[in-house]
């Protein structure tokens, strides 16, 4: 059983306050700590099926953020950059932060084999404390999960941009808006010149209304990515 000093201890560092405890310390149960209670039905005691159902919640808010923050991505990145941010390798790495390991409950033999810091456990058990506070939360479930979630996804995916290269001007300027809640960055076509066979196309980059930049091309998209292209330069932003 989790003492109420750890138990405050990790609500403080995910930024949330169970009002079901319970909730939280079946978040943070290993099988192999449950199997060992000789009690009937353990396997109904450990995280398993909150981590079955903190999967779906990681899936779905992650999907969101990257149909909302990555418009100019087709389905197959949009597919690889989800896989590499909801991995086990991720995972571990976000329970790592928050020192979750510390907090489990695990059985002798998982003790003694250093399973705090096994991957595989420590994404199970952030998985389950997913679940865990969506449920807690109830109709706020999605939105308390997003609150804790959103930062880790965020930093994973810009680590991820800045090392496969795939930052092209109208994500690298998305990402740089962000950083100021609230703001809305748009592209607006202004302007269709020539023929149907040679056509080239005036856009403009508008954050709040206001022009931030303007570009031309022979395609719509090319014409917002060189808008996008000069805004940056006007913040003087190479990196984010």
């Amino acid at each position: 059983m989790i003492n109420k000093i750890a138990r405050g201890e990790l609500e403080k560092r995910i930024g949330y306050d169970f009002k079901d405890k319970t909730l939280l310390e079946r978040a943070l149960t290993h099988s192999s700590y449950s199997n060992e209670s000789g009690v009937k039905n353990h396997h109904l005691l450990c995280n398993e099926r909150l981590e079955f159902l903190g999967d779906s919640v990681l899936s779905i808010i992650t999907s969101e953020y990257l149909y909302n923050n990555f418009e100019e991505c087709p389905e197959g990145e949009l597919t690889r950059m989800r896989a590499d941010t909801v991995c086990e390798k991720a995972l571990s790495g976000y329970a790592e932060q928050i020192q979750l390991g510390k907090y489990l409950l695990l059985g002798v033999g998982e003790e003694k084999n250093d399973g705090r810091n096994r991957k595989s456990i420590l994404a199970d058990a952030f998985e389950a404390l997913l679940a865990a506070v969506f449920i807690d939360a109830g109709n706020d479930g999605i939105n308390s999960v997003k609150k804790f979630l959103l930062p880790f996804i965020q930093e994973e995916l810009k680590a991820g941009l800045k090392s496969t290269g795939f930052a092209d001007p109208k994500t690298l300027l998305q990402q740089f808006v962000q950083q100021e809640e609230g703001d809305v960055l748009k592209y607006v076509i202004v302007g269709e010149h020539g023929p149907d066979h040679q056509k080239e196309f005036e856009a403009e980059a508008r954050l709040n209304s206001n022009v931030i930049g303007k570009g031309k091309g022979k395609s719509k998209r090319e014409a917002e990515q060189n808008a996008a292209k000069e805004a940056l330069e006007l913040f003087n932003v190479t990196d984010i």
